[in-house]
């Protein structure tokens, strides 16, 4: 089966997504397994999201179909980061560390007919901190464009039962699923995925740093102080944007507290499964001084310890909607940075209509002869005499030139700020009906999974049950 989207991630609904929206696409670690000669099948029935790799015998084709035809790189090429491996080498200081790698795979939409042999991808490692430098530069290229995050560096919201090592390899394997996440997300955004630097992060492996900096994207980064100044005395902010990140830092609390929450369950669900493993003991001893009841505690028992042995796969699958939930947890920084960006520029524009202004009232003060305000010059005129006609007309002159070229300053500051709201808030619709989707979908499956867990502690109990009744 061929098609031209990219890769298939089926979700709940079948109706194709907004262009610029792909699915995340969570797996959980123990079903998933890489291989260059083969695609193994991973279906991960989470209600949300599905993840299918498919065999020979099945279908040799990764078709993206929740991304509208012909708005992104995933109609040309399908891309996947296939694995991730520890490595250990001397850092820039020269000091030996480990650290992990990412194997990015992409091969052409096309490259296959029907009952063919899947072409072998093109294959490239890369690191996390160069995911980061892309991420960085695209920030910087496209401040009009909520940016995807990337997953988180360490381990946030952990329960204590899960490793807070970034090392860790269940850890590993859940970031390299948001680092294809991430891709995907890219890919599939109508402006994102045409920009040649993206395209060299996919394809080549030596010289795409170089690539990346020689752009000056550093030159262009804004100063945390200039951002900072532009909030406290921006005179007139846009409502529209006041709101969203008002919007945006109660997103980010809430999506904090329901982590939060959900940490604090794990646990102690962790630890009222694990307790169950009593029961197995006990009726397992109990079992042993008995004659007519011993087969029936025995084989309760053995419910229970299948029952506390479960929890394990729980949580585990769990961790993949929290990280689901993370996701929408670091896209409100960069919802924050599209509202700061806003706030800047229409700082800088205020600057440039005072700046003009003031230029204005220069040139009434020197054709009049008035002074409004208090100025050294004017009082240097008191004292010393008024200025010559050459001078005055020489000054006037100049002031008048000044006055065009800020003029032209604020019409093109002017300019460039209708054009960012423009283009920002295009993205932020975009962006707003992608959130309520998945979010959506992924509380569903979430309560999904969870009713799925109480029907088989129901069905346990029902086993243990039964058990008693044949003794």
């Amino acid at each position: 089966m061929r098609g031209n989207e990219g890769r298939l991630t089926p979700s709940l609904q079948s109706h194709p997504q907004p262009r610029g929206e792909v699915p995340i696409n969570y797996c959980r670690s123990s079903e998933t397994t890489s291989s260059k000669s083969n695609q193994i099948i991973c279906p991960q029935n989470t209600g949300f999201i599905y993840i299918y790799k498919l065999t020979f015998n099945f279908c040799h084709e990764l078709i993206n179909f929740m991304v509208e035809r012909g708005t992104s790189l995933l109609k040309k090429m399908e891309i996947s980061v296939a694995e991730a491996e520890k490595r250990t080498g001397k850092n820039t200081v020269n000091m030996q560390e480990t650290y992990t790698v990412y194997l990015i795979e992409i091969r052409p939409a096309e490259s296959v007919t029907e009952g063919g042999t899947p072409a072998a991808p093109d294959t490239l490692w890369r690191r996390y901190s160069e995911f980061e430098l892309l991420r960085t530069y695209l920030l910087v290229t496209y401040p009009y464009i909520i940016i995807p995050p990337l997953p988180e560096k360490r381990a946030e919201f952990v329960w204590h039962k899960l490793s807070a090592d970034n090392l860790d390899p269940d850890f590993v394997e859940r970031r390299r699923v948001g680092l294809e996440n991430f891709l995907l997300r890219v890919a599939s955004h109508h402006v994102l995925s045409n920009d040649k630097i993206f395209f060299l992060f996919l394809t080549e492996e030596k010289g795409w740093r170089e690539a990346v900096l020689d752009t000056g994207f550093q030159d262009k980064v804004d100063s945390r102080l200039k951002s900072v100044s532009a909030m406290l005395r921006v005179k007139n902010p846009d409502k529209r944007f006041t709101a969203l990140k008002q919007y945006s830092d109660e997103l980010n609390t809430v999506v904090s507290q329901l982590l939060r929450v959900r940490a604090r369950v794990a646990d102690r669900l962790y630890g009222v499964y694990k307790v169950h493993g009593n029961y197995g003991r006990v009726f397992s001893e109990w079992s042993a001084i008995e004659r007519e009841m011993g087969d029936g505690l025995q084989s309760a028992g053995h419910h229970m310890d299948t029952y506390a042995a479960s929890i394990d796969d729980i949580l585990e699958e769990e961790e993949h909607y929290a990280d689901q939930l993370k996701e929408y947890l670091f896209y409100t920084d960069a919802v924050r940075s599209v509202c700061k960006k806003h706030e800047l520029m229409q700082y800088e524009l205020e600057m440039a209509s005072q700046d003009l202004a003031y230029k204005k009232q220069q040139k009434e003060e020197l054709v009049t002869g008035t002074v409004r305000v208090f100025s050294l010059k004017g009082m240097t005129s008191k004292l010393f005499g008024s200025e010559t006609q050459e001078q005055r007309e020489s000054r006037l002159s100049a002031i008048e030139q000044s006055i065009e070229e800020g003029v032209e300053a604020v019409m093109e500051k002017n300019t460039e700020c209708r054009d960012f709201v423009s283009a920002a808030w295009e993205d932020i619709e975009r962006f707003k009906e992608q959130k309520d989707k998945d979010l959506r979908e992924a509380l569903i499956s979430y309560a999904i999974m969870q009713i799925s867990m109480c029907k088989k502690g129901i069905q346990v109990w029902s086993n243990a049950k039964d058990c008693f009744n044949k003794m």
